[in-house]
């Protein structure tokens, strides 16, 4: 996140001068100050800055996509471009956004390219969206850019909207079910335990075991609840290791029906990120090392890498990626034709377009399969437990009737 600093210093002249500046660092200030020819004299983050902000909500990449659209259609329409920032600056609803944009239009007015304005805010305009916007600007073409750029984030923002929702069902029948059992094991469970002492006897195994389960959440919750946070906190700080990422983000693509989704989602995001970057001009070994930064898995990520440092030594793109074996042989073959052809960007869009309806279809099919899935082990678990607190009940009317 930028900070603000308030800085004086001298012209060349000898004139006292101060201001206001958002940056990354003290360096990033200081290096701006130079450029203006500032001998700088003081330099001290504001005050208002050091208190904590909450809040302020995250940028999404519909967030980003509707202001790219936005953005292109007034530079199109012939509009100055910090007279577009300003505009976007006052409309954009997200805080942290308009904030940036904020910035990003006193930075160009002070002398800065687009592209360097938006490397300031790696959070809010990653490394892809700076190096097309540079692109576009060293080309003269930077309303094609940004209209290219709105697309690729709205077909990206689809992307993602739907494989969340591949998930989010799952997620509600998993919440509802382990709600309802820990329910009948704190208040209904107890009940019939008690109930059951009174007769004296010895329980069904079943019986005993639904009870015991029960005593310990009823006595030992809290352990079982800082057991669950440490769990989770566990994997968190596992997950940020090298190895940690690695193992899990391929365990990830080797889980039945949800690997498929992944795994063509991430070929779907490979192929239309590397495809928009070379249609842009972007050259192909900066377009990899964005392409891998962006892929969302180490397991692509690194297979993207390794490519770069083949292509590098002057092979080509197709052999790589078919030796890595994560992307499905007719992705590999297509990219060959590509490179053959000369119309690589061309095979990678149609590519990411056909993996857009796989994902489409492997999403449907995880749906289908998860919800008769969670609906059986919720009728396992909750209707073991209804027989298990019955069975002594049987037993009892057993005894009776003989008698």
């Amino acid at each position: 996140m930028a900070t603000t600093y308030t800085w004086k210093g001298r012209s060349p002249s000898g004139e006292l001068l101060s201001g206001e500046y958002a940056v990354e660092n003290k360096d990033e200030l200081i290096s701006y100050l130079r450029k203006r020819k500032i001998i700088i004299t003081s330099a001290r983050v504001k005050t208002s800055q050091l208190k904590l902000s909450f809040g302020k909500r995250a940028v999404k990449v519909k967030d980003i996509s509707v202001f790219t659209r936005q953005f292109a259609t007034m530079i199109n329409a012939g509009l100055p471009m910090v007279q577009c920032l300003d505009i976007l600056s006052q409309q954009t609803e997200n805080e942290t956004l308009r904030e940036a944009v904020a910035r990003i239009m006193n930075d160009v007015e002070g002398g800065s390219t687009l592209a360097e304005a938006m490397a300031r805010h790696p959070k809010v305009f990653n490394q892809l969206f700076a190096n097309m916007v540079e692109a576009g600007e060293a080309g003269g073409i930077l309303d094609v850019i940004l209209q290219r750029l709105a697309m690729f984030l709205e077909k990206l923002d689809a992307l993602q909207r739907k494989v969340k929702s591949a998930l989010t069902y799952p997620a509600v029948v998993a919440v509802v079910a382990l709600g309802a059992t820990a329910f009948m094991l704190i208040f209904i469970i107890p009940t019939f335990a008690k109930m059951f002492s009174d007769f004296g006897g010895q329980l069904p195994t079943p019986t005993r075991i639904v009870i015991g389960i029960s005593d310990f959440l009823r006595n030992y919750w809290w352990a079982m609840i800082a057991g669950i946070t440490g769990s989770v906190i566990a994997i968190q700080r596992y997950y940020k290791t090298e190895g940690g990422r690695l193992a899990i983000d391929k365990l990830v693509l080797r889980i039945p029906v949800l690997g498929t989704v992944v795994r063509k989602g991430a070929v779907a995001r490979f192929t239309r990120t590397l495809g928009t970057l070379i249609s842009s001009g972007v050259p192909i070994l900066s377009g990899l090392e964005i392409t891998a930064r962006t892929a969302g898995n180490r397991v692509v990520e690194n297979a993207v890498m390794s490519t770069r440092d083949s292509i590098s030594q002057g092979n080509t793109i197709a052999e790589p990626l078919r030796q890595c074996g994560v992307f499905p042989p007719m992705v590999t073959q297509m990219i060959a034709v590509g490179e053959q052809t000369g119309a690589l960007d061309e095979m990678l869009e149609k590519i990411a377009a056909f993996y857009d309806s796989e994902v489409d279809t492997a999403v449907d099919a995880l749906t289908a399969i998860i919800e008769p899935v969670m609906i059986v082990i919720m009728g396992v678990v909750v209707g073991g437990m209804l027989i298990a607190m019955y069975l002594p009940m049987f037993k009892l009317v057993t005894i009776v009737g003989g008698g």
